[in-house]
This record gives C-alpha cells, structure tokens and sequence, in this order.
C-alpha cells in the first residue's frame, strides 16, 4: 500500500497541471448534472417489513384519494377571552380567515368548513379546518407559503387566535452561520497549527473540493434514487471534517519529510505513501460503519449511510492525489515557519523544551494504570444518563414553542384533548366484503370498550367494500406510556380478531410507528454492531498485526458512543445546558439517532485510532522498545491528531445552529463524541493500555502472521528506496531493536 500510494503521489505531484484539471473537470461534470437533472429531496420516513408501515401502503392502495401527495395545513381558530367561535362575530372573522386562505394560493383544492365537519370543541372555543393543496409541499412557491401567512395574520387581527400546522407551511430557514463560523475556526486551527498561510489554506480548499464534487452528485441523484434531505446534510457535515483532517495528515507528514531532508517531490511521494496509507485505512473503516447501516433495513438510513460514505471515498481520493498535487503547486512557502526552525539547526547539547503533548504523554506513562482507571470510570458517569434513554419520532409537540406548528398543536391538545394530535389508524380488510364488514363491527365495538380510549370513529370503507378504515383517539398523549399500551391492546384484538372471524386488522399512527421503529432498530442494531466492528476490527488487524490493538480501539468505541448518547440524553432530553446550544423544546430522543450515532461515531475513533497508533507501531517497526514507541508515536502525532479533533469538533458543533431536531442533535453528539474518543480514549486511554501491555501488544500469533499480507501502512518498504535527495536522515529511536516481521 505504502509503495503503491508513493507512486501516486509522486506522479501527482509531478503532473500536478493534469491532476487539478482532471479534477476540475470532475467537478464541472457533476455540477451540470447537479443543476439539469435533479430532482426534489425526499422527507418521508418509510419502515419497511413494520405493521405501521404495511397499513400505511394498505391505504395508499385501498384509498389513493385520502392518500394524495397534494400539500395539507390544519389551521386552529380560537375566540377571544373564552368566548364561543360560534358567535355571529367570530363566525364571521372565521369565515373571512378561511376565504382570505383559499384566495392566497391557486393551488389550494379544497377548505373543509369546521361547523359543517364537527370540528369545533366541546366547550365551543376553538375549532379547525383542514386545508388541501393541488401541489406537493416540494412544489409549493414563497408566494403560496407567504400567502397562506398573510391569510393567518389577517385572522389574527380581527380578533382571534389562529396558527396553523402541516407541511403546506414554510420551513424554518437554515441559517449558515454557524456552520461558518465552524468552518473558520478550522482555518484558525490550521493556522496556528502550520503557521502558514498556504499550508493552512491547503486543506480548507481541498475539503471544499471534495464536498462539491459530493453534494453535486447527491443532488443530481436525489430524484432518482429519492434520497432523503437529510442525506445531503450528512454528507456535508462529514465530508468537511473528514476532508479536512485527511488533508491535514498529509500535508502535516510533507512538512515533517522535508525537515529530514527530501525533496519536495519525494517528500510529497513519502507523504503520501505513509499518512496516505493512514488515510486510505482509516476512510475505510468509516465506509464500512456508514454503508453498514443498510443492515438495519431502514432507507432513510441507508440512503444517509451510503451518501456519506461516497462523500469520505471523495475525500479520500482528493487527499492522495489533489494534495500531493497542489504541495507541488505550493513550494516552500508550505512549510512555513517550519522551514525556518530546520534551517537553523538547534544544538544538540541544549535539549529541546518538552512540548504539551510530550508532557502530557510523559505523565500518561508515569502512572498508566491509574490514568486508564479515572478515564474509563469518568467516561462511564458521563454515559449513565444513557439508561434513561427515550426514543421517538419528531412531531410538532417537539418543535420550539414560538413556533406557530407548536403553537396549534398545543391548542388542539388543550381543546380536543392530549390524544387529537396522535390519532391512531386501525385498518380491516379482506378478500371477502362481508367478512371485512362483520370484522370492522366486531372490532369497533371492543375499541370503544378500551380504557384509553377518548373516541372511536365508525368504520369508513372503501368503494369495493373490502377495506376499512376506524380512527381510535386515545386519551392520552402521542409519545405516553398510556398510549403505547393502547397500541398493545388493539393489536391484541387484532389478533384475536383474526383467529376469530379471518380478517385481518393493522395499526398505524405516530405512537405505532414508534413502537414499530425501535423493535426494528433493537432487532437490528446486534448484527449491525457485529458486521461493522468485525470488518473493522479486521481491517485493524492487518493494519497493526495485532490482535489487543483492535480489541482494545472496539472497546474505546464503546466507551465514546456510551458517554456521547449520556451527553445527548442530558441536553435533549433532560434540558441539561440546552440554552448554550439554543435549544427551545427538550424531549424524546429521534429514534434514528442511536444507531446513526453508533455508525459514525465508530467510523471517527477507527479514524483517530488508525492516525495515532500507526506512528506508535512505526516506531515500533523501526527499533524502538514498546514504551518508547508509545512516547515517540505520540510526540509526532498529538499535535495533528489535537488540531484534527478540534477541527472535526468546530464543523459539527456549526450543525448545532440547525432548525432540523435530528440535524441539530446528531452535529451535538458527534461533536462531544470526538472530545470523548479523540482526548479520553485515544489520547488517554489506548496509550496507558499500550503501556501496560508493552510488547504483547504487537505481538501477533504466528500463524495469522503467515496468512496476513502486509499492507506497509508504515512505509518500511521505503526505507529501502533510494531517492534523488540531497539528504536523507531516518529517524533512530533509544532502546532500539528489530522488530520486522
């Protein structure tokens, strides 16, 4: 690997005219796909092989009108001052709030009448009206959304309270602050750590080349393959970070292959066949954690997964060929103030003042069993707010309270009680119309009976009379265990209902799509977990030729994911610090944020991992003792492995300004997941274990020596190449032995 990926840079880094230009046009050429060929972003949510979900397709087949794609509001009216909406005044401004609604878009089908529906409340106050458009919510303008705004504001100021919810209603603008304020404190990161202008700025460019080239190619493909908005974010967050730290490694391994004196094109060459090789690796442990989320069968997942994983394989594929490239663009002036320090040699009686990462390394070493037992047990106080974990999907009760979707949902709850906003949709059907007909009574009958339930609509039938459809509104709220249980019983009844008369009873509804969607995620997270951390437990293997390596960088994982859902748990769920980060509404944690979490958190420790411990074992490799090894390792690679983390940590922490509930608590967890796994586990645990297990360590059962092939993640095969350089000095360790396999 080290060999093979020496010659690509070294032949980048020569034609470097050809490579920008193969890459400009790559970009060019996914960019015109981009802006011709793609199609609106997918946002529905589908749980395939659930019961909610077969429903849900049962009644898209049996009733295609009350399942059409065109756009929805709900829209509440409330009087004034406890006075009935009924009133010929409030009538009246109800009447003229729902004519100024249907005359602020062409595109609206249809405003049912609220009085002529039954949709007023019991105590006479507030009443609703369900608002149908002819377009998709993809579809709809500015002007439809700022007409349909208009239209509420006017009710508003003849005296009543209107709000309105559905996806008819405008998104909350993204604001890109944030995240660019994360992107320039990478920038101030890379400066201080290169202490050059084009060195700093070499990285920065080529993440943003790679995250181009990913996000055209999303979108072109978006339509076809109905990828979820949410893909496109993903991509983002990761493909900056990734695309910045891969470049940062390389770049760092050039600076340091010219202070030992090569050349510039054979340091490019060496960069790139060492930290490349890194890179290489710790990318592909990163593709395996996020396409193995296909495991979980669930294609919002997978489609996420797969979307950022390409976006790494684009980073990957910039950082050994673009930067080895655009280092021969650059010159000196890369090396920056480096290139000063080893141009005056220092003297070699005085010794060098020790750095923080050397000191902090020295005082792991000092009392290494003591220094793993405090970070294990602190990570583990962290991670126990995770046994209080609640899952669930984001409705307008989880939205900020100022919006208006919050503001709606919270009226219809106090006036229709806690369970209008989580009807749950019972479906009876078979082949047999009068089998159907008798199961629907049958069962409507032992609904009402339920003690959760507040009201159980008649049975609702289609035209062939072999399909129905009863609404059952239960007391309780969505996300209560009372209504969880209620989804139990009717399916239960089901059942029963089945062995009883043959047809055939399903339920969907917000509470039974997440019932439905945590069994499948605790079905599915074991083989997820085993496929994932197995390929990459083996990949490590034949990186470090170790067997206690890679078991010990699974459990550190497993110590990072642990304390990172803690985290998330205090902050979203319990409110914990939620004002520092702008968090209105705390509750229930998205249902797809565990296993997500677990994907991409193991992807960035096998990272960290890979980038750490590689210089240790090179060390190693070339003479040094196991604890020397351990310190050298570290003295190379704490300065970029910190900077990468801090990086890494200031592009996620920029997704926390989001408005998206999943987009704003996934950029959280990954961001205190790296603190975690980068400064505990990685700089504090894996080398006080090191430590204590010295050479056992590295040491690898013959036979499994004998099968591996050996990747030369550590370039020793270029110690053998002889370079056109006017100096070459390889590193010499103390205590040094051989330890070549």
């Amino acid at each position: 690997m080290a060999t093979f990926l020496h010659k690509i840079g070294g032949a980048a880094f020569k034609r470097r005219w050809l490579v920008v230009l193969l890459w400009a046009l790559i970009l060019g050429a996914v960019g015109i796909g981009a802006s011709t060929g793609s199609g609106p972003a997918s946002s529905s949510i589908s749980l395939p092989g659930t019961e909610a979900q077969r429903a849900f397709d049962l009644l898209g087949e049996k009733f295609p009108a009350a399942n059409a794609d065109g756009a929805t509001a709900r829209v509440v009216l409330r009087a004034p001052d406890d006075e009935k909406i009924s009133t010929p005044e409030n009538k009246a401004a109800l009447e003229a709030t729902l004519a100024g609604i249907k005359d602020s878009s062409s595109r609206i089908g249809q405003i049912s009448d609220p009085f002529a529906t039954k949709a007023v409340s019991a105590d006479g106050t507030t009443a609703y009206a369900q608002v149908t458009y002819t377009a998709t919510d993809a579809d709809l303008t500015d002007g439809d959304h700022a007409g349909l705004d208009k239209a509420l504001e006017s009710g508003r100021d003849q005296g009543l309270t209107v709000e309105a919810s559905g996806n008819a209603l405008a998104a909350p603008e993204e604001s890109h602050t944030a995240e660019a304020i994360g992107f320039a404190l990478a920038a101030v990161i890379l400066l201080v750590t290169f202490g050059s202008l084009i060195a700093a700025g070499l990285p920065l460019l080529t993440a943003l080349v790679g995250v181009g080239v990913s996000m055209a190619a999303i979108t072109a493909l978006s339509g076809p393959l109905d990828l979820n908005s949410n893909a496109s974010a993903l991509a983002t967050m990761l493909g900056i970070a990734v695309g910045i730290d891969y470049a940062l490694f390389i770049v760092s391994r050039y600076r340091s292959e010219r202070a030992d004196g090569y050349d510039a094109r054979e340091a490019a060459a060496r960069a790139n066949g060492t930290a490349g090789s890194a890179v290489v690796f710790a990318g592909l442990t990163v593709v395996i954690a996020l396409a193995g989320l296909a495991v979980v069968n669930l294609p919002i997942l997978t489609a996420m997964g797969l979307a950022a994983a390409g976006a790494v394989v684009i980073a990957v594929l910039v950082a050994t060929t673009l930067v080895p490239a655009l280092l021969g663009f650059a010159g000196e002036r890369v090396r920056g103030q480096n290139r000063k320090k080893s141009a005056a040699v220092a003297d070699p009686a005085k010794p060098a003042k020790p750095g923080l990462g050397q000191r902090w390394i020295s005082y792991v070493l000092r009392k290494p069993a003591r220094m793993l037992l405090l970070a294990v047990i602190a990570l583990g106080v962290v991670a126990l707010p995770a046994t209080r974990l609640e899952l669930g999907l984001p409705d307008d009760g989880s939205k900020a309270t100022s919006s208006t979707q919050r503001k709606a949902y919270d009226m219809l709850s106090e006036s229709f009680g806690p369970g209008f906003n989580g009807p749950l949709t019972v479906t009876v059907d078979d082949q047999d119309p009068a089998v159907a007909l008798s199961g629907a009574e049958d069962l409507g009958k032992s609904l009402s009976g339920l003690a959760d339930v507040a009201g159980v609509t008649p049975a609702a039938f289609n035209e062939s009379g072999d399909t129905a459809i009863i609404t059952v509104i239960p007391k309780s709220a969505p996300g209560s265990d009372a209504t969880k249980d209620l989804v139990t019983d009717i399916r239960n009844l089901a059942g029963d209902l089945q062995s009883d008369t043959g047809a055939r009873s399903l339920v969907t509804g917000t509470t039974a799509l997440n019932i439905d969607i945590s069994d499948k995620f605790s079905a599915a997270i074991v083989p997820y977990l085993a496929l994932v951390v197995g390929l990459a437990v083996l990949v490590l293997i034949l990186v470090f030729r170790s067997i206690l390596v890679p078991a010990k960088a699974a459990l550190g994982f497993l110590l990072s994911v642990l304390a990172s859902l803690g985290a998330l748990v205090a902050v979203f769920q319990w409110g914990w610090l939620k004002d520092l980060i702008g968090l209105e509404q705390t509750g229930p944690v998205m249902s797809l944020m565990p296993v997500l979490m677990v994907g991409i958190v193991f992807g960035l420790a096998m990272d960290y991992q890979v980038f750490l411990v590689t210089r240790m074992r090179e060390a190693y490799v070339h003479g040094a003792d196991a604890r020397t090894a351990v310190e050298t390792g570290f003295k190379h690679s704490a300065t970029v492995v910190t900077a990468a983390a801090l990086i890494m940590i200031s592009v996620f922490a920029g997704f926390v300004g989001s408005h998206d509930a999943m987009i704003k608590s996934l950029g959280f967890g990954l961001a205190i997941a790296v603190v975690f796994d980068a400064f505990v586990v990685r700089m504090t645990i894996i080398p006080a274990a090191l430590a204590l297990l010295g050479k056992r360590a590295w040491s690898l059962p013959a036979w499994i020596d004998r099968i591996l092939p050996n990747v030369d993640i550590e370039g020793e095969k270029l110690t053998k190449h002889t370079p056109d350089t006017p100096a070459v000095r390889e590193p010499t360790y103390a205590g040094s032995t051989n330890h070549n396999h």
